[in-house]
């Protein structure tokens, strides 16, 4: 069994989107039987790319530059799935990135319980939005999509903490956001015999994404514990330092409330 750390890089290496994901289900469960039986393996030390491997496809775009299409339209919920099903996609190489790129700080077992799960859950997210627009007659790839993706992984490299801050407790919070709006117009296209199987699908992210929103937050207040941090103080700071863009309400308070995130943490950034 590889070191974790190195089962990461080799996710981070890998350009398919079904490859990669089938790689980190893989290793995922490689993690957990390991760990149901008692023992912790290696994590070990990677050296892991600055940007993961990628497809020749989609093409990347300036997000300005990503057509907006209206979801009324089959066309226009086939754009929404592909914009999700990239999001899923980096955000596999994100967790597996937090477990490479910082090995050097030292964190207790269970951080990396947390972040192997996630990955776990988001490689499933991906394939969930892949077979949706497979089943819809398109493909993850058949669209553009947005290049700025991996800007917050690429501007918090060297800063666990605010990697923490940004990643899920602000982008992952964001689509605790928006994610029930999006079940409803799936839910409300009853002309469209795949809705249902995409409405199903979001309504499993939905659920999962709240863990990943409070593995955020308790590792970033654990950290804050370690150097003796105020958390808001600590958490408004690297927010207003690494993530380029405005908090916009409206807010899911019960579900960010659920993941531990409280409104004193996010409001006083929102515009």
């Amino acid at each position: 069994m590889l070191p974790l750390a190195k089962m990461a890089e080799a996710v981070l290496s890998t350009a398919c989107g079904r490859e990669k994901t089938a790689l980190s289900r893989r290793f995922a469960a490689q993690w957990q039987g390991a760990r149901d039986t008692g023992a912790l393996p290696p994590i070990g030390h990677a050296h892991p790319p600055l940007r993961p491997a990628r497809p020749d496809k989609p093409d990347l775009l300036d997000p300005r530059d990503v057509p907006r299409r209206r979801t009324g339209t089959q066309a226009g919920r086939i754009a929404l799935l592909h914009a999700v099903a990239h999001i899923e996609l980096n955000a596999v190489d994100l967790h597996w990135d937090i477990i490479a790129r910082f090995t050097e700080t030292p964190m207790p077992a269970g951080f990396y319980d947390d972040w192997v799960k996630a990955a776990d859950e988001e490689s499933k997210h991906f394939n969930l939005m892949a077979d949706c627009l497979e089943a819809m007659g398109s493909q993850y790839g058949a669209l553009p999509a947005h290049a700025g993706m991996w800007r917050a992984a690429e501007d918090t490299a060297q800063d666990l903490m605010g990697r923490l801050a940004v990643v899920p407790m602000v982008l992952e919070a964001r689509g605790l956001d928006v994610t029930p709006g999006m079940i409803s117009i799936f839910e409300r296209a009853t002309d469209d015999a795949c809705a249902a199987q995409a409405a199903e699908a979001l309504r499993i992210i939905y659920a999962e994404e709240v863990h990943h929103v409070a593995y955020g937050s308790k590792w970033f207040h654990f950290l804050c514990g370690r150097h003796e941090l105020d958390p808001k103080e600590a958490f408004h700071s690297l927010v207003q330092r690494y993530f380029h863009g405005a908090l916009k309400p409206p807010f899911n308070e019960e579900k960010r409330a659920e993941a531990g995130l409280p409104p004193d943490f996010y409001w006083p950034l929102a515009h």
